[in-house]
């Protein structure tokens, strides 16, 4: 027992170098880890965060859907579907002449390379209309989002999200795809 709590001089720069090198491969381990992970997102095209549809009431027909989008290179989103919805498109509300107004945007939404764009209550936002069901708060919706490239390659993303009564989910916040709460999510190829 005293043996092992006096090392020589020799035997403690052994002993230090060989965890030395334990530690420095467990690092560049994780390094690369994190690097690889890091170079798969960044490779991802599109990127949604704090996605979220506005609960509904029995005989309501239509709601909102809403998030943040940065697409990697530029797109444009151009509809969607659900399986709750007879009827997805992409929405704008804004004033004209004093009164707000909403309508679809013709042609899809640009989503600029590397800039998020916000669907929000009140601006941009993805319509689902001919609803078959009433969303109930702290539910969740299927969704696929169809995106456009400048080449006209269509790309699709489908998403489950959470339904609230208004507000949606809080700043920070996202989901993941098949991992629940507190993630973003992103969209390959």
């Amino acid at each position: 027992a005293w043996s092992k709590l006096f090392l020589t001089p020799v035997t403690m720069t052994i002993y230090l170098e060989g965890n030395l090198m334990k530690l420095t491969s467990l690092m560049a381990a994780m390094a690369l880890t994190a690097t690889s992970f890091g170079a798969y997102a960044a490779s991802e095209p599109v990127e949604v965060q704090n996605a979220w549809a506005r609960a509904t009431v029995k005989g309501q027909m239509a709601t909102g859907v809403f998030m943040n989008i940065t697409a990697k290179d530029g797109l444009k989103l151009v509809g969607g579907s659900s399986p709750v919805a007879g009827v997805t498109q992409v929405h704008e509300m804004k004033m004209d002449a004093g009164v707000m107004k909403m309508a679809e945007v013709k042609g899809g939404l640009d989503l600029p390379a590397g800039k998020m764009v916000e669907l929000k209550p009140g601006g941009y936002h993805v319509m689902l209309m001919d609803l078959k069901q009433p969303l109930e708060r702290d539910s969740t919706v299927p969704l696929t989002l169809v995106f456009k490239d400048a080449k006209g390659v269509e790309s699709k993303m489908d998403l489950k999200l959470p339904v609230a009564a208004g507000g949606g989910m809080g700043k920070g916040q996202g989901m993941g795809m098949g991992q629940g709460m507190g993630q973003g999510m992103s969209m390959g190829q």
